[in-house]
């Protein structure tokens, strides 16, 4: 996506506005903690979007020494410095692009975030990876249906961890009316795909493949602390 950002074409510009709108809200979160208010996290959220696809703002990140999450968290804590005084002064809805951003639900969220001493960063990386996991899960998931293999997925997919009853490989046999080595071959299956998945989600936010292994690392101890 780093590299998207030195194309103007509109398949480009796309492409980085979808993945803005996916990746917002550890933005916003990272907003709130720094102890904005709703209204103010709202407004500088959408305008760092503004001010970053508008302005094309990723011409200036160095593909070979930025990774998407790192260039975005940096180009806010400069925007947040330089530039919120001017865009909480610009009426609310008054940028001229707009993000389909759910701030709702956002604020939600971040309702039910841990309200210890978690720095902004921390809650930033957090988030990140979490959404990350998400996207790489949904994807997976389409990837199943996709196939017919829905009711196998959703059977399967404790298996992946992040909760659910994970049931014995002879449980889901005769859920399944499989065998159990069928099973088992299902679940080493699910999360060889599950793994390729997620690092095809991380290769779209860094610069090369050679930084995948590093941001997976990165990320993972983001989400044990």
């Amino acid at each position: 996506m780093l590299a998207a950002g030195h194309s103007s074409s509109p398949q480009c510009r796309e492409a980085l506005s979808a993945l803005c709108e996916s990746y917002w809200y550890p933005l916003y979160a990272f907003v709130r903690r720094r102890g904005h208010s709703v209204e103010e996290a709202q407004d500088l959220t959408q305008a760092f979007f503004a001010f970053l696809l508008e302005k094309d703002a990723l011409r200036v990140a160095d593909r070979e020494r930025g990774r998407f999450r790192s260039f975005l968290l940096a180009a806010l804590n400069n925007f947040l410095a330089n530039e919120w005084r001017r865009a909480h002064a610009e009426r609310r809805g008054g940028h001229r692009l707009q993000l389909a951003l759910d701030f709702d639900s956002g604020e939600r969220r971040y309702s039910l975030e841990p309200a210890n001493e978690t720095t902004p960063e921390r809650i930033f990386e957090r988030r990140w990876a979490l959404v990350l996991l998400e996207r790489a899960m949904d994807r997976l998931r389409r990837q199943y249906e996709s196939g017919g293999k829905k009711t196998l997925f959703e059977t399967l997919k404790p298996y992946l961890g992040g909760g659910g009853e994970i049931l014995s490989h002879e449980e889901v046999a005769k859920r399944l009316g499989v065998s159990a080595g069928s099973v088992k071959v299902a679940v080493h299956r699910l999360r060889r795909r599950c793994r390729e998945t997620l690092r095809q989600e991380i290769a779209q936010t860094v610069g090369s493949p050679d930084e995948v292994d590093d941001e997976l690392r990165e990320l993972f101890t983001a989400l044990g602390n």
